[in-house]
C-alpha cells in the first residue's frame, strides 16, 4: 500500500529548503521540477502548440524550464508572462528561456495550456483581468495543465480565492498538497499527478487514502474471533439494519441488532434483539466477546434514545458513534465520549459538538481528535479521518452520487465491523472509508444505500 504524503505550504518550503542545505542549488531543484512537469504534458500533448503562462515567482520559474525543454522537444512553444521575475531562480530561468516573451494580457490561445503563474502558497486571489484572461485561455485550448495549484487556489484550506478554471491536469510537485484533496479546489480539474523532484516527504503525518491491505479470515477462525458487533437501534430501524447488514458483509463473523419496538427482521444472518428499555441494552451488552458497538443510525434523539445512548457509553467496549449519537452528544458535551472511540460526523453534527473551530477543515479534524482523544471521520464530499496522535488522511473526492439517505448509515457499519476485526480505530476508519469509496464506484450512478451493500463483497475481494 503506497501512501502519498500531503504538505501544507509551510511543510513544502522547508522541505525544499532541507533539499538545497543538503547541497542541491534551488535553481537546480526547480530544473527537476521542470523536466517532470514536461515529461507529463509531453506524454499528454505530443507537439502540439504550447502556451505557458508564467508568474513573476519560482511557479513562473518552473513554466520557463516546462518551455525551454519542451521547445528542444519540437514543440512549438510560446510563453506569456505577468511581467518581470523576481526571484534568483526564476530570472535564471528565464534567461535560459532565452525566447521571445509576450505580455499575458495580449496573450493569443493555443491547444494546449500551462497555469505557471501562482502555485502553492497562495494568499490573495487574483486580479479580475487577469482571472478573465487565464479562464479565457483556458477554455479555448483542447488541452490544460496546472503547475502545483491552479492559480488562485489557497493552498491548505482549498479554498477558491478568485475564479478558477477547470483544469485538465494538475501536476502536484514533490507531494501532494491539502488543497489537491479538500474542496472545492480538489473539482477544479479532471487528473491529478504527482511528480517526484526528490523531496523528503517521509516525516509527513497527513496523507491521501490508500487502498488498503486485506486479510481473509485464518483457517481456524469462527464467528466470534471475528469480531462479534452490536447495533444499537432506535426509532428508525432501517437506519439500524443498513448498518447491521453494512457490519456483516465487512468482515465481523457476527452482528446482534439490538431493536426498539417492534422487530424488524433483515438478513437471516443477523441476530436481532428485541431491546426496547435502556436496561435492555445494559444487559445487551453485557458480553466480553463484543468488538465494537455502533450506535446512532435511527437512534432518535428524545429522552429514550439518550438513556439508550448512555446505556451504551457505559458498557465498556470500543464504541462507534454516528449520526444521533452525535447530535446527543452536542447537548450532553464531549467529555462524555470514551476515549478511543471513533466518531463520524458530517459538518453539521461537527459543528454541533465543536463549534466553528478555526482553521482548515484537516486543522478543525486534528483538533477535534485531539480533544475527544477518538478518531475521526469527518465527513464531506472531501472526508478526512483524524486521529488525535496527530495523523489525518485525507480522502480523493468520491461518488457524488453517495450524497443520498442510509449510505452513512453503512459507512458506520463498515466502520464498526473493521473496528471488530482490527483493534485499531484508525486503521478501521481508513479501511471502512476506502471500501465505501470503493462500493459507490462500483455501483456507478442513481444508486441507493441498499445497493452499496451488494458491492462490498467484490470491494473486499479486490484487496485480498
Amino acid at each position: 500500500m503506497r501512501m502519498h504524503a500531503i504538505l501544507t505550504a509551510a511543510e513544502m518550503r522547508r522541505a525544499e529548503q532541507a533539499v538545497i542545505a543538503a547541497g542541491i542549488p534551488e535553481y537546480m531543484l526547480m530544473e527537476r521540477a521542470g523536466a517532470a512537469a514536461a515529461e507529463i504534458i509531453w506524454r499528454a500533448g505530443g507537439k502540439r502548440d504550447l502556451l505557458v503562462l508564467c508568474g513573476p515567482g519560482n511557479n513562473g520559474g518552473d513554466g520557463f524550464v516546462i518551455a525551454r525543454l519542451l521547445r528542444a522537444r519540437g514543440v512549438p512553444v510560446r510563453v506569456a508572462a505577468l511581467g518581470e521575475s523576481r526571484t534568483d531562480s526564476s530570472m535564471k530561468a528565464r534567461e535560459a528561456w532565452g525566447g521571445p516573451v509576450e505580455a499575458f494580457l495580449d496573450a493569443a490561445p493555443a491547444t494546449q495550456i500551462v497555469d505557471a503563474l501562482f502555485g502553492t502558497g497562495l494568499s490573495r486571489g487574483l486580479d479580475g483581468a487577469i482571472a478573465a484572461k487565464l479562464r479565457a485561455l483556458t477554455e479555448q485550448a483542447s488541452f490544460s495543465y496546472a503547475v502545483d495549484l491552479p492559480s488562485g487556489v489557497q493552498t491548505d484550506r482549498g479554498e477558491l480565492l478568485s475564479d478558477v478554471p477547470d483544469m485538465g491536469v494538475c501536476i502536484a510537485l514533490g507531494a501532494l498538497k491539502p488543497a489537491h484533496m479538500l474542496q472545492p479546489a480538489a473539482g477544479c480539474w479532471r487528473r491529478l499527478v504527482c511528480a517526484d523532484i526528490g523531496i523528503d516527504a517521509s516525516g509527513a503525518k497527513i496523507h491521501r487514502l490508500a487502498p488498503p491491505q486485506l486479510h481473509p479470515p485464518a483457517p481456524e477462525a469462527h464467528k466470534y474471533s471475528r469480531g462479534l458487533v452490536a447495533v444499537v437501534g432506535g426509532e428508525m430501524a432501517g437506519a439500524g439494519l443498513l448498518a447491521s447488514q453494512a457490519a456483516a458483509r465487512a468482515g465481523s463473523g457476527m452482528v446482534r441488532h439490538l431493536v426498539q419496538g417492534s422487530v424488524h427482521l433483515g438478513p437471516g444472518a443477523i441476530v436481532t434483539q428485541q431491546a426496547d428499555k435502556a436496561g435492555d441494552v445494559a444487559r445487551s451488552l453485557n458480553d466480553d466477546r463484543f468488538r465494537a458497538i455502533l450506535v446512532g443510525p435511527g437512534l432518535g434523539r428524545g429522552s429514550e434514545a439518550s438513556d439508550r445512548l448512555k446505556a451504551v457509553l457505559a458498557a465498556g467496549h470500543p464504541l462507534v458513534l454516528d449520526a444521533d449519537a452525535l447530535v446527543l452528544l452536542g447537548e450532553e458535551g464531549v467529555d462524555a465520549i470514551p476515549q478511543g472511540s471513533v466518531l463520524t460526523p458530517h459538518e453539521g453534527e461537527f459543528v454541533r459538538l465543536f463549534g466553528n473551530l478555526p482553521g482548515s477543515k484537516v486543522e478543525r479534524a486534528l483538533e477535534a481528535a485531539k480533544r475527544t482523544r477518538a478518531t475521526l471521520i469527518y465527513k464531506g464530499s472531501d472526508s478526512i479521518v483524524a486521529s488525535p496522535d496527530g495523523r489525518a488522511v485525507l480522502s480523493p473526492p468520491g461518488s457524488s452520487w453517495l450524497s443520498t439517505a442510509g449510505t452513512g448509515d453503512v459507512l458506520a457499519g463498515l466502520v464498526a465491523a473493521r473496528l471488530a476485526v482490527t483493534g485499531d480505530g484508525f486503521q478501521a476508519a481508513c479501511e471502512a472509508l476506502w471500501l465505501h469509496g470503493e462500493a459507490a464506484r462500483r455501483a456507478g450512478a442513481a444508486f441507493i444505500a441498499d445497493d452499496l451493500l451488494a458491492e462490498l463483497p467484490a470491494a473486499i475481494a479486490s484487496r485480498l
